[in-house]
């Protein structure tokens, strides 16, 4: 029933634009997945009325993270999940879309492999095989990982398995390794018992500890309505930093919303991301400029993007309450 009644509003707000309902302004932030922990401080801030408190309604999209992208661009959505490598690439395509604030401060994905592969560090993945999605930011991944710890960056192969999740495709015996994100994925394979070695890719090479996943908007919303991007990270970071330092409490707040979702994977999942999530109002979202700069120049240098951007335009800590991007 919940996701008859999402469709339902989502073809009633995709109709409309920015608007008032009793009162409050109405707003839409466009998911990149389906509900996960990533975005419990999302449901923690609407359950706690800290949207309300801001003269805020907010409705929630699930499209997924490019999709996302576009309707943000398109004014179709305020606010959406991404993440930055998304927001490099829909740049360099002309959309203009800006970051104001990321979900944690550091990249908490990397390469997953079975234990009996042996992969202990970057050098290790020489010689073997990669199982992924094809896509040319991966490609870039791998090679610039072999090029740090001096091996081939040839040495990789790459198997398209699309959107097969990790533990089915360990059990599968797909591939040597694989890119995941640990706060699900990860804890996911451990409840399930899959012996796995991971090697973060934050600990891998300095460019690919970029920002993941991160809020957008539009620059036309900037111009227009800065008082409302305001008013809406007022609230979500207060329902982050909540759902951080009360992380059981939160995850009962998305069982709520998606009772579907496995009851000790979002607890043990909250649980994680609380520790790699900042915890102080006046620290939580900040962006860095180099990590932006120095992802954008990298983008270009490995064929991920094919026009350069200047990463400087891409963010901004304009509207967070801990600061601004000068």
């Amino acid at each position: 029933m919940r996701r008859v009644l999402t469709w339902i509003v989502l073809a009633v707000i995709l109709a409309g634009s920015l608007g008032t309902v009793c009162g409050a302004t109405t707003v839409r932030i466009a998911l990149d997945w389906t509900p996960n922990t990533n975005h419990t401080g999302i449901l923690v801030a609407r359950a706690a009325d800290l949207f309300a408190n801001e003269g805020l309604e907010v409705g929630i999209i699930e499209p997924g993270p490019t999709v996302a992208i576009q309707l943000v661009a398109a004014g179709r959505a305020e606010f959406g999940i991404t993440s930055q490598e998304y927001v490099t690439i829909a740049r360099s395509q002309g959309l203009r879309i800006v970051s104001v604030a990321t979900l944690y401060p550091h990249n908490t994905s990397g390469f997953a492999s079975p234990s009996d592969r042996g992969i202990q560090s970057a050098s290790d993945l020489a010689g073997k095989q990669y199982g992924g999605w094809g896509s040319d930011m991966e490609q870039a991944m791998i090679e610039t990982v072999l090029e740090g710890s001096g091996a081939d960056p040839e040495a990789v192969s790459i198997l398209n398995i699309g959107t097969l999740d990790f533990t089915s495709a360990v059990r599968l015996d797909v591939a040597d390794f694989y890119w995941i994100y640990y706060g699900w994925q990860g804890v996911h394979a451990e409840l399930e018992g899959i012996a796995f070695d991971y090697l973060p890719l934050a600990d891998l090479a300095e460019v690919l500890d970029y920002y993941t996943p991160v809020i957008v908007v539009s620059e036309a919303l900037i111009a227009e309505q800065p008082d409302v991007i305001a008013a809406f990270l007022r609230a979500l970071v207060a329902g982050y930093v909540q759902a951080a330092l009360q992380p059981d409490d939160a995850a009962e707040v998305l069982l709520a919303y998606a009772p579907e979702l496995d009851r000790e994977l979002v607890v043990q999942s909250q649980r994680w991301l609380a520790q790699h999530c900042e915890q102080s109002v006046d620290a939580w979202g900040l962006q860095e400029e180099i990590v932006w700069t120095a992802f954008a120049d990298w983008a270009a240098a490995h064929g991920v993007i094919d026009t350069a951007i200047d990463g400087r335009d891409a963010f901004t800590n304009d509207f967070l309450p801990g600061g601004s991007s000068e």
